[in-house]
């Protein structure tokens, strides 16, 4: 995985949909995908620009089953 660059959460969302994620229900500023294949669950924070740090963006791609070296290479 190495040394990702920190990404804003519409990234992220985009990143999740080539997986089949798509947004379930938002409430506030985190937004929940689902994958209907996969019945996985993930809630992303969305705070505007910010970038999402590591540790959650790790725990993201950990929840949502996605390979990380295929989510950085979408």
């Amino acid at each position: 995985m190495g040394n990702q660059p920190q990404l804003p959460a519409r990234e992220v969302i985009r990143k999740l949909k080539t997986f089949g994620f798509e947004k379930d229900r938002q409430k506030g500023s985190h937004v929940v995908m689902r994958n209907d294949s996969t019945g996985r669950s993930v809630t992303i924070p969305d705070h505007g620009n910010k970038p999402i740090r590591k540790g959650t963006l790790n725990s993201i791609l950990r929840q949502s089953g996605v390979d990380p070296d295929a989510f950085w290479n979408a």
